[in-house]
């Protein structure tokens, strides 16, 4: 079920997918679904918990660290692995930028969570901030994150290069903060 929901959220947003669609894709009975989750709400912060963790742990994190020596490098890393995220057949973009967009009430338990997944990605990014030593971390982080989600925004709109320029901006950031 949660692969399921997985698969058609992550390709089609969480609106555009309904129940009965996941039910198909899963291959199994409603009563199924319900008795796992109390509601579609429910089975969307399952597929957002699940995605934190295969796209953002998972993936982007571990390869940024495998991929680069320092903290710098790590950060660089990041519009690296997009850039190769980009020229994917099956580029997707980031469900949590999505799933804000499509559950726009700032109360909605989605909408929230959305936002605290995507202030768990700026985490990696103070932590590797401090390890720079940048002082403001808070402030680094939400500027990189604004060039992560720029570039993911605008590989959507076809510009396969996105990544690398968002790198090219990134080295001025970086430099900024002596780091």
């Amino acid at each position: 079920m949660s692969r399921a929901a997985y698969e058609l959220f992550s390709r089609e947003g969480v609106r555009a997918v309904g129940v009965d669609a996941v039910i198909a894709r899963a291959g199994t009975a409603k009563m199924t679904l319900y008795r796992n989750f109390t509601s579609k709400d429910d089975l969307i912060l399952d597929f957002l918990r699940r995605r934190e963790q295969l796209w953002t742990r998972e993936w982007l994190e571990a390869e940024s660290r495998r991929r680069g020596e320092s903290p710098r490098a790590r950060l660089l890393a990041i519009f690296d692995v997009f850039s190769e995220w980009f020229r994917a057949p099956d580029f997707e973009g980031c469900s949590f930028i999505t799933t804000l967009i499509e559950v726009n009430d700032p109360g909605h338990p989605v909408h929230r969570a959305a936002v605290e997944h995507l202030a768990n990605i700026r985490s990696y990014i103070e932590t590797l901030a401090a390890e720079c030593g940048i002082r403001d971390v808070d402030s680094f982080a939400r500027k990189w994150h604004i060039l992560m989600k720029g570039s993911i925004l605008a590989a959507h709109e076809g510009d396969t290069e996105a990544a690398n320029r968002a790198r090219e901006l990134g080295e001025l950031l970086l430099a900024q903060h002596g780091c």
